[in-house]
């Protein structure tokens, strides 16, 4: 397949954005669109990469972005890694976890005082007097995973003489190619 190289590397920079201190993927612009056909667009941190190209990342499950998801499952990424000139507009399935089992996977590795973030009395966009005067919950968390499985991706390489422009779309477990004009 053409695009074999491409993929490949679209894998390895995506891998390295949650280990890699100071990748440019690391943080990401995460999109969604609910029932009020408005996009609504945020920075989230890229947590995990695996081989299939799933995307992880954390958030509280009383957020918009949850509530997003249970309207239209369907969501759109942008990543820019600008001394690479690359961007990459990544589309796909996303789900969420908040059980038992997932928060003992993944919350022991988040740093203490991270933790804190997924805490607060009220749900983020609650309206607030003083921020100093956030109430956090003593037993009890928010914790949720995201998991965005994508179906596309679009490679845009800017360079001389050419931009390469790519996309990729999954299709039973494969990933076809095609060049598309930048």
């Amino acid at each position: 397949m053409m695009g074999t190289v491409y993929l490949e590397q679209i894998r390895q920079e995506l891998q390295r954005g949650p280990t890699e201190k100071g990748h440019p993927f690391r943080f990401f612009t995460f999109a969604t669109v609910g029932l009020d056909q408005m996009a609504r667009l945020r920075t989230v941190v890229m947590r995990d990469v695996d081989k299939e190209l799933k995307i992880t990342f954390y958030t509280d499950k009383r957020s918009k972005k949850i509530t997003h998801l249970k309207e239209n499952k369907k969501v759109s990424l942008l990543l820019y890694h600008p001394e690479k000139l690359l961007q990459l507009r990544i589309e796909g399935i996303a789900s969420y976890k908040h059980d038992t089992a997932t928060k003992e996977v993944y919350w022991d590795s988040i740093p203490d005082i991270a933790k804190k973030e997924y805490t607060t009395s009220p749900s983020p966009g609650t309206i607030i007097s003083d921020p100093s005067k956030l109430e956090y919950l003593s037993k009890e968390n928010h914790f949720c995973v995201v998991e965005i499985f994508p179906y596309k991706i679009e490679y845009l390489k800017l360079g001389q003489p050419n931009h390469t422009r790519i996309r990729f779309s999954k299709k039973d477990n494969e990933w076809d190619s095609e060049f598309i004009v930048p």
